[in-house]
């Protein structure tokens, strides 16, 4: 699982603690099944524990919450995916201002050479 899905899926978790798996799955544009194997590895982490509502009319119904080794977790996927988003960010500065340059020079787009032809 990358940093993106793990931090989405530890932030709905952590604002939405009674979503259901299916509710999680189309917010996250994941199979159920997809969603099921992401969920079983957080809480094997220790990241997130389950409490299940037996009170409740809907046995099915459960709590995904986070603990604080999740906290921390989400935490770090944060920080690592900023820095991902912020390095694409200053490569894309960079290649639009090689475009502005080319363009203001009248320069035809360089075409990239592929397999040495």
């Amino acid at each position: 699982m990358n940093d993106e899905l793990r931090l989405q899926l530890l932030r709905i978790l952590s604002e939405h603690p009674d979503v259901s798996q299916r509710e999680l799955a189309h917010a996250l544009g994941l199979s159920l099944g997809k969603t099921n194997y992401c969920l079983r590895a957080l809480i094997a982490r220790g990241w997130v524990k389950v409490n299940n509502f037996r009170s409740s009319d809907n046995k099915r119904a459960y709590a995904y919450v986070l603990t604080a080794s999740g906290l921390q977790a989400k935490f770090a996927a944060a920080t690592r995916f900023l820095q991902q988003r912020q390095d694409e960010y200053q490569r894309l500065e960079r290649e639009i201002e090689e475009l502005r340059g080319e363009i203001a020079r009248g320069e035809p787009a360089q075409q990239p050479r592929l397999g040495g032809h």
